[in-house]
């Protein structure tokens, strides 16, 4: 990248994202989306680009843990978080519980929004396991969570449409999940203790 003009106003900048575990040191125009930069600059096509507006939740992916719509955010502005993409959720050749469960439960027809979708249950969990109430929590004061029932799994995953209409299996899926990933947590204290 060539250094900028003086007194010029530079509209691009040298970037390194942290994604899936590699960092990619690329330069990016300031406008570009983290959308545009993770399918156009480092072919990760995993992740969808649906409504571009932030409404559909296909673009889903992890920032630092938490999910986010990378349709909204500029790349800059991920400049060294780390990044998790469906590409990276998996565990080398054993698939994440939420995909897993995906799969089992049929929580997909087209695939188009399963990225966003599986991206958005994994941190939903998290959430929820972090005791973060969501609107559909009764008791936001309570001290352990409320059971990760089929309302809070739908209040907490209404930013993922699925234009095919797969909401029952993808709520069933979630919650199969959260089950699995809760027991294997319980395990693993177990054995530490």
């Amino acid at each position: 990248m060539a250094p900028p003009t003086p007194g010029a106003t530079t509209t691009s900048s040298g970037i390194t994202l942290n994604v899936n575990g590699e960092k990619h040191t690329l330069p990016v125009d300031h406008r570009t989306t983290l959308l545009d930069a993770l399918r156009e600059r480092l072919d990760l096509t995993g992740t969808k680009k649906g409504c571009d507006q932030g409404q559909c939740g296909a673009c889903t992916v992890l920032v630092d843990g938490r999910r986010s719509l990378s349709c909204l955010q500029l790349a800059v502005a991920a400049d060294g978080r780390e990044i998790t993409t469906i590409e990276g959720v998996a565990d080398g050749d054993r698939l994440h519980p939420v995909q897993q469960a995906f799969l089992d439960l049929d929580g997909y027809q087209c695939g188009y929004c399963t990225p966003g979708q599986i991206c958005s249950a994994i941190a939903v969990i998290e959430e929820h396991a972090a005791g973060w109430p969501s609107a559909a929590t009764a008791d936001v004061g309570a001290e352990t969570p409320p059971p990760l029932d089929p309302d809070e799994i739908r209040e907490r995953m209404s930013g993922n449409l699925c234009r095919c209409g797969a909401y029952v299996s993808i709520v069933r899926a979630v919650a199969r999940a959260a089950e699995e990933m809760q027991a294997d947590d319980a395990a693993v204290k177990e054995a530490a203790a």
